[in-house]
């Protein structure tokens, strides 16, 4: 008969293996799940889309109908995430990141809809079918901006231990981030997303992101 710290450890060494094997379940429905629903996705939204191209070329034809803008993803790595471009062109000649603000007079007023209905954020689709991101995760920050927020808010780093995602429970709960305060509300919500995730909780907060296609918060 074994000796009972025998029968704990193999019973903890079981307890391991079953996690991890959930774990990498999870990972394998959560890859399927961005592979089909974002094939899907961008098959629906392509008409809207071409709308939104053709209002940002009638209302200034100098620039690009997509935007393109550094990231930083899963693990630090960067990556170019893309965007309908709603903003004039050189909107940051001076080179510095600037936060969009409430009525920001950079937003051409025809695509100030896409910004409050969230479209302007489709093409990253492109980016879900491509590895980079995911349907669900925390919203990847500028490298600029992921510096100065590392300073001064500790613990920030570990976002990046899951894709960044196209939606997520601080996107859903927390808004736009106006200060320090929001950031950190964001970062307690991320880590609890990470801490808890499952493919429940994905499919819950892909549902609850009908609601942010009119969202009177969004810069």
């Amino acid at each position: 008969m074994p000796e009972p710290i025998t029968v704990v450890m193999v019973g903890a060494g079981g307890g391991s293996v079953l996690l991890e094997l959930a774990r990498r379940q999870y990972r394998i429905c959560k890859e399927l799940l961005d592979l089909v629903g974002g094939a899907v996705a961008l098959a629906v939204f392509l008409p809207v889309m071409a709308v939104c191209a053709v209002l940002i070329k009638l209302s200034d034809p100098k620039g690009p109908v997509l935007y393109r803008q550094v990231r930083v993803g899963l693990n630090g790595r960067l990556f170019t995430i893309y965007k309908i471009r709603t903003m004039y062109v050189d909107a940051e000649a001076h080179g510095q990141a600037v936060r969009a603000g409430a009525e920001d007079p950079r937003v051409i007023p025809a695509s100030r809809w896409m910004r409050r209905s969230h479209v302007d954020e489709l093409p990253q689709l492109w980016n879900i079918l491509r590895g980079e991101m995911s349907l669900v995760g925390p919203r990847p920050e500028r490298p600029e901006l992921y510096e100065d927020i590392s300073r001064e808010v500790p613990g920030f780093e570990k976002r990046l231990a899951v894709k960044p995602g196209l939606t997520g429970l601080a996107q859903i709960k927390n808004g736009y981030d106006t200060d320090m305060a929001a950031v950190r509300r964001k970062l307690v919500m991320d880590l609890q997303y990470i801490d808890g995730v499952s493919l429940g909780h994905d499919l819950k907060l892909l549902l609850a992101t009908v609601s942010k296609f009119h969202d009177s918060g969004a810069r």
